[in-house]
Formats: C-alpha cells, sequence, structure tokens
C-alpha cells in the first residue's frame, strides 16, 4: 500500500512539473513602447491563453507556432526580452501560424514587416532589424504525426465525415501534449540565414482552413 501511495504520489509530483514547464514554455516576455508616442520599455508577459483568445482556440498549430517562435526568438534577444519594434517576419499561410506570428513578434502586414508565404522552407523566417539577423525556423523530420497533414487535406477539400473530424481532433491534441512536453532543441531547427533580403510579397487569396468546417454535423457514433 505505502509503494502505491508512493507510485501516486512521484506521478502527481512528475504531472506539476510537466504542467510547470509547459506554462512557463509558453510565456514569453516583450518589449513595447509605453504609449502611442511613447518610449521603449513597456514589459509584458504574454502568454498562450493570450493567443488563444485572439485566435480563437487552442490547438497543435497554435502551441507548435508558440514553442517555436519563442524557441528562434530568444535566438534573435538572448536576453530573452523580445523587442516587438524591432521584428519582421514571414510566416507559412496556416492560420494558426500566422496569428501566433503577428501576436508574438508585433508585425504587422499594413507597415510592412509581415507577409504570408509558402515558398520557403521551415515555418518562420525572422528577422531583427536593427542587425539583420534573419533566422528559419524548421520543424526537424519526423515529428508531427504525417496523418495528422494527410486527414487535414481531406478536412480541407471537406471529404471528412462528422467522426473523422473527431478522430482528427484526437490526433492534433496528442501531438499538442507531446509538443508541450518536450525540449524545443529536439524538434526545432534555427538555421541562420546570411544574405536574406527583406521584399515583402502582400497577398490575400490564401484560404483560412480553420473554419471551413465550422457546419459540419456532429457525430453520432
Amino acid at each position: 500500500m505505502i509503494e502505491i501511495v508512493k507510485k501516486y504520489i512521484s506521478i502527481t509530483i512528475l504531472s506539476i512539473v510537466i504542467t510547470l514547464n509547459f506554462s512557463l514554455a509558453q510565456s514569453l516576455k516583450v518589449n513595447d513602447t509605453d504609449f502611442s508616442k511613447g518610449r521603449l520599455g513597456n514589459i509584458q508577459n504574454i502568454q498562450i491563453e493570450d493567443v488563444t483568445k485572439f485566435h480563437g482556440h487552442l490547438c497543435d498549430g497554435l502551441v507548435e507556432g508558440f514553442i517555436a517562435l519563442q524557441y528562434g526568438l530568444y535566438a534573435l534577444f538572448p536576453d530573452s526580452i523580445i523587442d516587438r519594434t524591432n521584428l519582421r517576419i514571414v510566416s507559412k499561410s496556416s492560420p494558426c501560424l500566422t496569428d501566433l506570428a503577428i501576436y508574438l513578434t508585433g508585425a504587422r502586414y499594413q507597415f510592412g514587416t509581415f507577409y504570408v508565404s509558402n515558398d520557403f522552407e521551415g515555418l518562420y523566417i525572422v528577422q531583427r532589424i536593427d542587425n539583420q539577423k534573419t533566422i528559419n525556423i524548421i520543424r526537424k523530420p519526423n515529428i508531427k504525426p504525417a496523418i495528422i497533414d494527410e486527414m487535414g487535406s481531406q478536412a480541407i477539400k471537406g471529404k471528412l465525415s462528422p467522426c473523422q473530424l473527431d478522430t482528427l481532433k484526437q490526433l492534433e491534441n496528442e501531438y499538442m501534449r507531446f509538443l508541450q512536453k518536450n525540449d524545443p532543441q529536439t524538434m526545432f531547427e534555427i538555421k541562420k540565414m546570411l544574405n536574406f533580403t527583406w521584399s515583402p510579397i502582400l497577398k490575400n487569396d490564401f484560404v483560412k482552413t480553420d473554419i471551413l468546417n465550422k457546419n459540419a454535423g456532429n457525430c453520432n457514433q
């Protein structure tokens, strides 16, 4: 009985540690100006919950984008305080990744500091404006289960049944938990881009894939 209690306590402590690590991993300290015409120095913390409200839901793409981009931003700002007035970013067209990009970096389409493209390797290209240091944040091979993208492609085409949509959600939730529990260095790679030229390609015809099945029925099984 004592051994069972000890085992239960160990599992509980491990669960708490994982939760704390996840909470810390998905919190970003940023530096902004202090009013509409103000000075730099307004330090704030951004939590994953803040981005979730902006995006509309918590999902694997949002968590993946947060962890990957946080990892990359720390490479550009070694003091771990991210200057959101000093960033430009290119994002893949995923609704999750694009929302994450503008929320965490402060970059915006209308000010020429953000654009979307599918014509590059990885998830994000991020540039620190003052020193032109540029990085490409890439998911390592075999990290994301292929079945998620395979089923996701079918969902975009409207070819998944309500029950299959539920299965896809389950798979994405499992991947999200995997992301939460693992070291970013084991999942993402940062490549320096020495000759990157900022040249925005402004397009507005990407498909917002996370609303295509909003009227799908419920699984009755």
